[in-house]
């Protein structure tokens, strides 16, 4: 009787420890599809095509650029705002460059502020949904295409809202293995090949 006491609390103890890994191997992809349905934390949504209605009312959109501690890269937004009808379709540039001598790759991570207009903002296109790589001294323009849902103005919290900020983080990136290849092949800067 006692043996069967201990497995039954080994048995319920080993269940805690599984059911509490797999809350906390979870946690992340939930938190994010959290953040993305709801809006929480300045996560935007994204869109296939545009606003079906534009309305009359217009809302200010900032824009800022930061980097990583390590990451060589200037990156910087080409306009630091725009005025856009609610519903209309924005497109704003990032201006990134390497002033390295070697490839650098990079991600963006992002967020909107207020939290409370995340929700309502939806990206159609961005740099930020692919790893970026630029060659030594490359400056690229880099676009995003958005728009802010109407439904902004329906929203308690989020209807009085007069401008929204979109914020980039650039951080650096292993460098895909087809391209680390390359660059370790290719000569450097200074080298006689003679």
């Amino acid at each position: 009787m006692q043996l069967e006491g201990k497995q039954k609390t080994l048995a319920q103890t080993l269940g805690v420890v599984v059911f509490m890994g797999g809350l906390a191997w979870a946690s992340v992809p939930l938190y994010d599809w959290f953040c993305r349905v709801t809006g929480y934390g300045g996560a935007t949504g994204v869109a296939e095509t545009g606003s079906d209605e534009i309305l009359d009312q217009t809302i200010i959109v900032r824009f800022d650029a930061s980097l990583e501690r390590d990451m060589p890269w200037n990156f910087t937004p080409v306009a630091r705002e725009m005025e856009i009808r609610i519903g209309e379709t924005g497109l704003a540039f990032y201006e990134a460059h390497n002033p390295t001598d070697r490839p650098i790759a990079g991600t963006a991570s992002y967020n909107v502020a207020p939290y409370a207009a995340g929700a309502f903002f939806e990206k159609i296109d961005c740099f930020c949904f692919e790893l970026q790589v630029l060659e030594p001294g490359e400056t690229v323009m880099m676009p995003v295409t958005f728009f802010v849902d109407p439904e902004i103005v329906e929203d308690r919290e989020a209807k009085h809202t007069g401008h929204i900020t979109l914020s980039y983080t650039f951080h650096a990136t292993d460098l895909p293995e087809d391209m680390e290849q390359q660059a370790s092949l290719a000569p450097r800067a200074g080298t006689d090949l003679n």
